[in-house]
């Protein structure tokens, strides 16, 4: 059996300052909808209708990411739709 393999998290730069808050609120919904559109296809939800607010947020409190509002949910049932 194959060990698994320690990888360090990626080193985190620092948003770049002076931009309008919305820039900020936007880029950081992103984020969040790309991380659990990812947990989302890990455990084999492919298809974006399958994809409910309820199934989302599930896999938000599963993963320790803060409840998603109803257009971060939007977003990532999008982004399923875009991987196929």
């Amino acid at each position: 059996m194959a060990a698994a393999a320690i990888i360090d998290p990626p080193k985190k730069k620092p948003l770049p300052a002076g931009l309008p808050r919305e820039w900020y609120e936007s880029h950081n919904r992103r984020l969040k909808a790309m991380r659990l559109a990812i947990s989302l296809l890990d455990t084999g939800t492919y298809d974006a209708a399958r994809a409910t607010n309820r199934k989302i947020r599930t896999m938000a409190a599963r993963t320790g990411i803060h409840r998603p509002s109803n257009t971060t949910c939007r977003m990532v049932r999008s982004l399923i739709r875009e991987a196929h």
